[in-house]
């Protein structure tokens, strides 16, 4: 395996140093050195960790297949994602979940781990082959039925409680679906004077309150995806108080863009949950800032030209967000002061490889850890284009917006996937995996 020398990079801790690679791990300095990356102003960061992606391979490659949403986590300076169940077969047996891993083991770009739906065929009817994916090779630790709430609060539980017995976590889509039948935008005025049908906050934080004291009653795991009402954060802070098992995520999109984008029609801002007032945004800053929210997890939604380009009633929900997801971050939150680099690494690295049970995140740069890492340069911007994406979807919201920072480099388990800002071709990239 290569051995790599970074020098002059600036660590989360705002220390500077060498970062030594040999043999895949973080190494002592010395011995023979096969590549030299020229750090000086970059920050070193942990390889960036996305709870919450939707690879839609398979079924659904006309969207995205594994390969080419890793490369565009890649690219965004992500070494591991989870990929999300909903695809065809949906992820809900065994079967399914070692098919999914193994894509990502074959391509090398990022680590990906599967998320097993909660329900049979996500139908919120039956528990799926929990236990049977948990004790797979993929080793099943997150179930999750997203974009579909698990409303049956019998099914919630009994999901909670199988998932117990091995230490994994149930995260919910929290959607009261009879509240949000047809709806197309955030409830409020601007959904009335739009003439769109309103998803209420009610929606979201009604399942959020309802889970939270399901979780507390069987003493289980529960992740809450995609926080994005103020209300939401209340109760969130409420649970944790009481010392419930409960995680949250925030998505980059609900920390920047709010409803009035919605004016436009454009359906890039079409997602669920929908994007929000301005309040809303500050308090999930705030929230993500004093660690009421654990984490940032993209949602990365990709969907092909003729799901989005159409009218806004008719056209699919979601965004794509790896390759823009960091920068996106640094807007919201580092350059305003709400959030250092040292806390950039924990709610994209170490905390979500924590509550998905990722091994080898905990100590990033220590001596004898894999090597996964990216290097960022935050002094840069850049306007965001059609070009920087590097899967096989377009929908991004920020096309055409100023962005700042720009991922340089990514090592994945000791090897580069990303050099000088630009992907390593897959061919190199395999022949790294094979001769590790």
């Amino acid at each position: 395996m290569t051995s790599i020398l970074i020098t002059g990079a600036t660590l989360p801790d705002g220390t500077t140093g060498d970062l030594h690679v040999r043999d895949g791990r973080i190494a002592e300095a010395g011995g023979t050195i096969d590549r030299t990356i020229d750090a000086a102003g970059l920050t070193a960061l942990p390889g960036l960790v996305d709870l919450h992606t939707h690879l839609r391979e398979p079924g659904f490659e006309q969207s995205e297949t594994v390969l080419t949403g890793s490369r565009a986590a890649a690219i965004g300076g992500f070494t591991a994602v989870f990929a999300m169940a909903n695809t065809k077969p949906v992820s809900d047996t065994a079967g399914v979940v070692e098919q999914v891993q193994s894509l990502g083991a074959e391509h090398g770009y990022v680590t990906v781990r599967p998320i097993g739906a909660v329900t049979v065929g996500l139908g919120g009817t039956q528990l799926s082959e929990i236990g049977a994916m948990a004790s797979s090779r993929a080793q099943v630790r997150v179930f999750s039925d997203d974009g579909i709430c698990v409303s049956d609060p019998l099914l919630m539980r009994r999901a909670l409680e199988y998932v117990k017995t091995f230490d994994g976590v149930i995260a919910q889509h929290p959607q009261e679906p009879r509240l949000t039948e047809g709806a197309q935008m955030n409830e409020g005025e601007l959904s009335s004077e739009l003439g769109l049908t309103g998803w209420p906050a009610v929606a979201e934080e009604s399942i959020i309150a309802r889970d939270v004291l399901l979780a507390q009653h069987v003493g289980a795991r529960l992740h809450v995806c995609h926080v994005s009402t103020a209300g939401s954060v209340d109760v969130i802070r409420w649970a944790k108080a009481r010392g419930i098992q409960v995680t949250a995520e925030v998505t980059p999109h609900h920390l920047l863009l709010t409803e009035q984008l919605v004016r436009g029609y454009d359906s890039r801002f079409k997602v669920n949950p929908p994007l929000r007032r301005e309040d809303d945004v500050l308090a999930l800053r705030a929230a993500l800032a004093d660690g009421t929210i654990d984490i940032v997890a993209t949602d990365h939604a990709p969907h092909p030209l003729e799901a989005k380009e159409c009218a806004w009633d008719e056209a699919a929900n979601g965004m794509v967000g790896l390759e823009s997801a960091l920068s996106v971050v640094q807007a919201a939150v580092v350059d305003s002061g709400q959030l250092s680099f040292a806390d950039v690494a924990r709610v994209l690295s170490t905390k979500p490889a924590e509550i998905g049970r990722l091994a080898g995140y905990d100590a990033p740069f220590a001596v004898g850890s894999v090597a996964n890492f990216t290097l960022y340069d935050p002094s840069v911007s850049r306007t965001f284009t059609v070009d920087q994406l590097h899967g096989r979807s377009v929908n991004s919201p920020y096309l055409e917006r100023t962005l700042p920072g720009q991922v340089m480099a990514t090592i994945h388990n000791g090897y580069a996937t990303v050099l000088d800002g630009e992907l390593v071709d897959i061919e190199t990239v395999a022949a790294q995996v094979r001769h590790g």
